[in-house]
């Protein structure tokens, strides 16, 4: 007998693998979609989860949660195995432990494809496939680039299914943990803004390095503890520059429209297309596609 094959989409939070979920929805009517959760997301990633959840009219399966409590795997699981070393752009095992790993625990052997949110308008330099299963059994699809869909066809599908965008992106642009190490100088004051409290817990997390003999932290952002950027100085200096980038960046962006009318985006998507053009030009790091899609 031949093996039946699964179909599998994982969904980060994020616009693109939330657009590509509602897009396959009547496609692929057998579709098993997964979320890998570190038990640290946003309150405004599971909103929207829920959400979603009722939009496809079936479970979104939550990894490394257990009904109990004490056998769950998430961040702080890894990160007491991991002595208090907190993931950087360097050292990404929440990645490897919370996405990847237990993706590969849910497929085991079975045949599967995996349905990827890489639109047709990326073309990421040095960009591959993520190495999912050693086993070979998982062959990954990617939809919105066989069938030309860009940000702009992510917009209007999420538009018009009434899903709509996740309330964290009128801050943020990135889903993942509160405490995301990718998370711009400007969202870390929108995290302090929008959710004071979990600020607080991201900065407990904030220790010394024990083998260091100056007193270095651990911190989320290199150079800068949060401690620091919270400081009121600190971040009207943070707001300053990121206001006057969006300046620039709208200017930009109207006599783009000028020019090339057909590329104009929906307008209930301006702002916040317009402040993830500014952050991505002021950083160049590119985060785990498997977190951010």
């Amino acid at each position: 007998m031949e093996q039946k094959v699964r179909h599998l989409l994982g969904l980060s939070g994020g616009k693109d693998s939330s657009a590509l979920a509602v897009y396959m929805r009547d496609r692929v009517p057998e579709m098993e979609y997964f979320f890998s959760d570190t038990g640290k997301e946003l309150p405004e990633t599971y909103e929207f989860l829920n959400k979603l959840e009722a939009f496809l009219g079936k479970p979104i399966v939550r990894l490394n949660m257990d009904p109990d409590p004490n056998k769950n795997r998430d961040f702080d699981h890894w990160l007491t195995l991991y002595k208090g070393l907190l993931p950087s752009s360097q050292v990404r095992w929440c990645t490897v432990d919370l996405k990847i790993k237990p993706f590969e625990e849910y497929v085991g052997k079975d045949r599967a494809y995996h349905y990827i949110a890489i639109r047709a308008d990326e073309d990421r330099v040095g960009y591959k496939p993520p190495k999912i299963s050693s086993l070979h059994n998982i062959e990954p699809k990617y939809p919105f680039k066989e069938d030309g869909i860009t940000k702009e066809g992510v917009y209007r599908i999420l538009e018009e299914s009434g899903v709509g965008l996740p309330d964290y992106y009128n801050w943020r642009t990135r889903s993942g943990c509160y405490f995301c190490f990718f998370q711009r100088k400007s969202e870390w004051v929108g995290l302090l803004e929008q959710h004071p409290d979990l600020f607080e817990l991201a900065k407990e997390y904030e220790k010394p390095n024990p083998h260091s003999k100056t007193g270095e932290l651990f911190t989320w952002c290199q150079g800068e503890s949060l401690e620091e950027l919270s400081k009121p100085e600190r971040i009207a200096e943070i707001k300053a520059n990121t206001e006057k980038a969006i300046e620039d960046k709208k200017k930009a962006i109207a006599e783009k429209k000028m020019t090339k009318p057909n590329q104009t985006l929906m307008q209930i998507f301006t702002a916040a297309e317009t402040l993830t053009e500014v952050l991505d030009d002021e950083d160049d790091e590119e985060p785990c596609l498997i977190c951010h899609k």
